[in-house]
């Protein structure tokens, strides 16, 4: 076989890049993908109850590049939704990311209205602040109290159970994620364009490599097929370190394992998220029917339970985000620069990069026009 471009995964930023050089350069593309389907880790399918679930966890779709939402509503319609997240602190439910609701939902309501107070005072109103820079910055006794209460309440053994790592041996965007968010806003993300796609992410795949000049092998290693393949130029979305064949040492990701159930009630919880930084041995159950908005009889839910990354026996999720592992990745991207002439590599595996879904995005539309330049 004979294309323009061979493309290694058929995830956000491998999909992405196949329609815009079909689309826009009409050039041959034929994408590789390991699994036994398309869509990555945003993958879809209704379960055996007609619900409709994602197979690798909760993907709640949020940007502020309005680039990204337009590009993307050309082969979608939307879900219009708001994610909101309960965390399960000393056995009440309070809002996550912790905010003012947080305190009133905890505390007594004038030690509460004290710290709501001294925290706007100190750092202002509806602003996010890492709970490591209050930790850090905080001068009164009442501020230091509470900065100790979240770190360890909140955060310290939800990242443990997540990274098994401390919030602090983690580079400082981790934490910053899930900021302190000193306000009365009780959404997760704050970003002007939040949804999901309304017939679901992998139907949104489908539209979007539905060009007649992309083909699709799936259930297909790379390795399998590159001695049939005629290619020009390749993307790879892979491990990176896996593609130099660990010449350097393997790279460490963390890993998940999902477990899912049904109940005959309407719904399990009141809001789709609720994470349990202290409690069990999972970080998170999510009720799709939250997400998707469905009217169906019963609901259907997912427990989260991080693990190690282990190759070959279960799937690469979240590059570990410390320095010394950047290093070692820069290895990798100095050898991948020596190919930079046939094969390009891109996507949260390739570039080592906790991207989120419009990040990936993003990164394949800028990729797109660095091509195009060419």
């Amino acid at each position: 076989m004979k294309v323009d471009w061979l493309i290694v995964g058929a995830g956000f930023t491998g999909s992405v890049l196949a329609e815009r050089l079909a689309s826009q350069l009409q050039k041959k593309v034929l994408i590789v993908e390991q699994r036994n389907h398309i869509a990555g880790n945003a993958y879809d399918y209704y379960d055996q109850y007609g619900v409709l679930v994602h197979k690798y966890g909760p993907h709640i779709f949020h940007t502020n590049m309005k680039l990204v939402w337009k590009y993307l509503s050309q082969f979608t319609d939307w879900y219009h939704y708001h994610h909101q997240v309960l965390g399960v602190v000393d056995g009440k439910q309070i809002p996550i990311p912790f905010n003012l609701n947080s305190l009133y939902a905890l505390f007594p309501t004038p030690y509460a209205d004290k710290l709501a107070k001294k925290l706007v005072e100190n750092y202002g109103f509806n602003v996010k602040i890492p709970i490591l820079k209050i930790k850090e910055t905080a001068k009164s006794n009442d501020l230091k109290f509470l900065a100790n209460y979240i770190y360890e309440n909140v955060f310290h053994n939800y990242t443990l159970k997540q990274w098994n790592l401390k919030p602090e041996e983690l580079a400082p965007f981790v934490t910053a994620r899930v900021p302190v968010y000193i306000s009365r806003d009780n959404r997760y993300f704050q970003d002007p364009y939040q949804g999901l796609p309304q017939l679901g992410y992998t139907h949104l795949f489908q539209r979007l490599l539905n060009h007649r000049n992309i083909k699709l092998m799936l259930n297909t290693s790379y390795q399998e097929v590159m001695a049939d393949i005629q290619y020009e130029k390749m993307v790879f979305t892979g491990p990176i370190d896996e593609f130099f064949q660990h010449q350097y040492g393997k790279l460490p990701y963390r890993s998940l394992d999902f477990k899912f159930f049904h109940t005959k009630q309407d719904y399990k919880q009141t809001v789709a998220t609720i994470n349990y930084p202290n409690d069990y041995d999972y970080t998170r159950i999510t009720e799709f029917k939250y997400l998707t908005g469905q009217q169906t009889i019963g609901s259907s839910y997912i427990e989260e339970y991080p693990q190690i990354h282990e190759y070959g026996k279960n799937t690469p999720y979240y590059p570990i985000p410390k320095e010394e592992h950047r290093i070692l990745y820069k290895k990798y991207a100095t050898e991948a620069e020596k190919l930079n002439e046939r094969v390009l590599f891109a996507g949260r595996l390739a570039d080592y990069q906790y991207y989120n879904m419009d990040q990936a995005v993003a990164r394949a539309l800028n990729l797109f026009e660095k091509i195009s330049a060419m």
